[in-house]
């Protein structure tokens, strides 16, 4: 059966784009244990230990979600190649490794106008003094429940969103952009 983005067919403005099925997998783990070493080794890139920090290379990455709660993305199809690194890497040590990847897709939102459009609809500090590249929150984006990510580089935002809000939130995007396009 093929798998379909939930945004299959959404025409989506310039500077705004949907990255589906990224292997995404969700780590939990005392950041005092052994297994954070091992976790390390497998993954090639330590786990963040400052809150709402990333890690990792630009296609493969960390995401602190909490004291022991972390998100590993990936590119599409690698989640079940990261998912058994992670058990292995866990080892004996109290924990959980589990794919979530069909629990969310992404949005990317990038272009000169990125931060100023999503500002618009979310309420944390976005200036890059509070929220720069390789920085992540769970917030709210046009009240819809997201996990923000603001990778290196040019102003580009990812948007893990749930499959169920994703066309509200690209239709919100839609909108914002062109109440922020020039005329």
């Amino acid at each position: 059966m093929k798998r379909r983005s939930p945004l299959e067919g959404f025409d989506l403005p310039a500077g705004l784009r949907e990255l589906p099925f990224l292997a995404q997998i969700d780590v939990r783990v005392e950041a005092s244990s052994s297994a954070m070493q091992r976790l390390a080794t497998a993954l090639d890139f330590v786990l963040p230990l400052e809150p709402n920090t990333v890690t990792g290379k630009v296609d493969h990455h960390a995401l602190w979600l909490g004291p022991d709660e972390w998100l590993i993305v990936g590119p599409e199809g690698t989640e079940a190649i990261i998912e058994a690194r992670c058990r292995s890497a866990l080892g004996s040590d109290f924990g959980s490794v589990v794919d979530v990847s069909a629990n969310r897709t992404t949005l990317e939102l990038h272009g000169p106008n990125a931060r100023a459009v999503l500002e618009t609809g979310c309420a944390i500090d976005l200036h890059p003094r509070a929220f720069g590249p390789d920085r992540c929150a769970q917030t709210l984006v046009a009240r819809t429940a997201v996990v923000l990510h603001q990778t290196t580089g040019e102003p580009r935002y990812r948007l893990l969103v749930r499959p169920s809000y994703a066309a509200f939130l690209a239709t919100w995007f839609c909108d914002a952009m062109g109440a922020l396009s020039p005329d």
